[in-house]
């Protein structure tokens, strides 16, 4: 499929790989990207020739997150505008984690905020060692929001306030003892294991591989559809804020925030 332009398609042996394809952008989600992988996502959900997806990155990385050239203009758009571009956040990662197929995410190097989103949404997530994750929206005056909606669910409130809040990066192996990583694959061997299990994968009934999703999904239905209006809500507010676009701007100006909405003396104490 050549049409796209973010996102390289390649369909063989019944397996989908999609690339995220601006390796000079460290990957980074912008609203065509978005929509790309969405559609990418929904052209494999209804090909019948389709019986895995695996998705991973071009280059050194595999996806750093909004890009914040595209957010530093974040000021410029009504708030119909932001509630939309939250909702598509929020559908593509539900297209991913509802998919009919099986998707494994071949986790070639740093996994960020809305990145992290991807690969931990896949039903398996193989990562190099040199892989790092993290959720560091709060460190830019952002709210981890549609993201937090599905971390809850994999990980428990505690360890996700944990990640949420603090922003910190995990290595690999961290993230494999939360379960969030299910095999660390030296780099060299990545796209092989990925390549080996897609195979295991096509060896099992199709009709019962997608039943058992289905049913794995219905589990947390409620809870997930309730949690991302909450999330598309909170992250469409987000981007309107004093802290948000201040800390944009310090992250482009490479200097560190001075966040509006702390109090003159609280700043002084910093």
């Amino acid at each position: 499929m050549g049409r796209f332009t973010t996102i390289l398609w390649q369909k063989e042996n019944h397996v989908v790989t999609l690339k995220l394809n601006r390796p000079d952008r460290r990957n980074a989600l912008n609203p065509v990207m978005v929509q790309e992988l969405t559609t990418a996502l929904e052209t494999a959900a209804v090909d019948d020739s389709c019986g895995v997806v695996v998705l991973t990155g071009e280059g050194q990385s595999f996806c750093a997150g909004l890009d914040l050239d595209h957010l530093a203009t974040m000021e410029q758009r009504t708030a119909e505008e932001h509630r939309q571009e939250s909702e598509s956040i929020a559908r593509l990662l539900r297209v991913l984690h509802d998919l009919p197929r099986p998707t494994i995410a071949a986790v070639n190097g740093s996994a960020i905020a809305g990145g992290m989103g991807l690969a931990t949404v896949c039903d398996m997530t193989l990562a190099v060692p040199e892989a790092r994750f993290g959720y560091s929206e709060v460190k830019i005056g952002f709210v981890p929001a549609v993201v937090s909606a599905f971390l809850r669910m994999q990980i428990g409130d505690k360890r996700a306030r944990d990640l949420l809040l603090s922003g910190r990066q995990m290595r690999a192996v961290e993230a494999l003892d939360l379960g969030l990583v299910t095999r660390i694959v030296p780099e060299s061997e990545l796209m092989e294991e990925a390549r080996r299990l897609a195979v295991c994968l096509l060896r099992n009934s199709p009709a019962a591989m997608q039943a058992t999703k289905r049913l794995m999904n219905e589990y947390g239905r409620a809870e997930l559809d309730a949690g991302l209006a909450l999330a598309v809500t909170a992250n469409a507010e987000a981007r309107s804020t004093a802290d948000f676009r201040e800390g944009v701007r310090s992250f482009l100006e490479k200097r560190a925030p001075v966040w509006p909405s702390l109090q003159p003396e609280e700043i002084s104490k910093r």
